[in-house]
């Protein structure tokens, strides 16, 4: 099953997270959190994975009108961006597929809000992969 969508960015990682954020405040998304992983799990476990970092995206009047729609949404809430360092130059950006959000709950209320989720996420990844 395909969970995700991503694009490659031809940016080195700082540059590439610097953008990500510009996407997607572009399209009305706010960052609720940042999850450094490479920080994390070189303090806690001596790992050394590169670059990666993750970012909870919300665009509050989305988010308003699904959990409106069900309260329960709020577990697949924020949503989950990845930005990755896949080279030197080159990031790769995932974004959790929020056309899931409907199916995986089966609420059809969501369904609006994840097809505006979708096309706004399809939208930051354009502008990035451009």
């Amino acid at each position: 099953m395909q969970f995700e969508r991503a694009v490659d960015v031809h940016l080195p990682f700082a540059d590439a997270m610097a953008r990500t954020r510009e996407a997607l405040a572009a399209q009305g998304f706010g960052i609720l959190t940042e999850i450094d992983m490479e920080a994390t799990l070189r303090a806690k476990r001596g790992a050394e994975i590169g670059p990666y970092v993750i970012l909870g995206a919300c665009n509050p009047a989305l988010a308003e009108g699904a959990l409106a729609a069900d309260p329960r949404i709020g577990v697949l809430l924020p949503c989950s961006v990845v930005v990755r360092a896949t080279g030197p130059d080159t990031t790769r950006v995932h974004v959790f597929d929020p056309d899931l959000i409907a199916e995986l709950t089966g609420v059809e209320g969501l369904t609006a809000y994840a097809d505006d989720a979708g096309a706004r996420v399809q939208a930051a990844l354009d502008d990035l992969g451009s």
